[in-house]
């Protein structure tokens, strides 16, 4: 089946999310260290990227690196480390040519000085794009995010900046990473597994979860069209009941 042909062009998902998982395990399959699992990785992160732009998906939101990753190996985390500053360095004509902006959540103070410069110089040479923004969560993890976010906030009650009367959903997300992004329509994860890993918790509250066996270095872009047919022939009720809907 093609799926992009029958995909509904006006009714994509604003804001796609994707756990980028299996990297480890593939090249395990195949006999490789996990250095090329990862590098094999940047090609379907290539493609996905280019994918949504081509059916205008507006906002693609990738887990590239978590808070509880500092705890792997250290040297693969210093490869995934040069791997980011290699790709960003690489992939720059692709974000340009695509009029693709960069965006970045997460605690990014803890990147190695190499890799934030890199990282910042790229979300700066593509600010202006238009077409779709490309956010990538790098030492990032929800929990932590919703911490400083309620730190934020208590520290304005505190300064009498902000009121406990004042503070609702719209406040919340003011003080989150997320904070000039849609909430996420649809999770993806790939490799098989089926939880959430700390990613999104707040912003995932009525996104639709789909989970897909491909290992991520071959996932490519026909494998998003599928999660995409998939979501748009769901019933999204947000509490609603079917009845109301129609």
């Amino acid at each position: 089946m093609n799926y992009k042909d029958n995909l509904n062009l006006d009714k994509l998902p604003a804001h796609v999310a994707i756990i980028m998982d299996g990297n480890g395990r593939w090249a395990k399959q195949k006999g490789f260290l996990r250095a090329s699992g990862h590098k094999e990785g940047t090609k379907a992160v290539r493609d996905t990227v280019e994918g949504c732009a081509e059916i205008g998906v507006k906002n693609l939101t990738l887990y590239a690196f978590s808070t509880e990753n500092w705890n792997r190996p250290k040297l693969e985390v210093d490869t995934l480390m040069k791997l980011l500053v290699s790709s960003l360095k690489k992939e720059i004509k692709t974000l340009q040519d695509n009029d693709i902006r960069l965006h970045c959540i997460g605690n990014i103070s803890n990147l190695p000085k190499k890799a934030k410069k890199e990282l910042l110089d790229v979300i700066e040479k593509t600010s202006s794009n238009t077409r779709m923004t490309l956010t990538l969560a790098l030492s990032y993890g929800s929990r932590e995010e919703i911490t400083s976010c309620f730190k934020q906030i208590a520290e304005k009650i505190s300064n009498r900046e902000l009121s406990i009367d004042a503070i609702d959903e719209s406040v919340i997300n003011e003080h989150l990473y997320t904070q000039n992004l849609p909430d996420v329509d649809l999770l993806i994860r790939t490799s098989g597994e089926q939880r959430i890993s700390n990613f999104l918790l707040w912003q995932i509250a009525y996104a639709e979860l789909y989970f897909t066996k491909i290992l991520w270095p071959d996932y490519r872009r026909e494998d998003l069209f599928e999660a995409i047919y998939n979501y748009q022939n769901r019933e999204r009720r947000f509490g609603k009941t079917s009845e109301q809907l129609s």
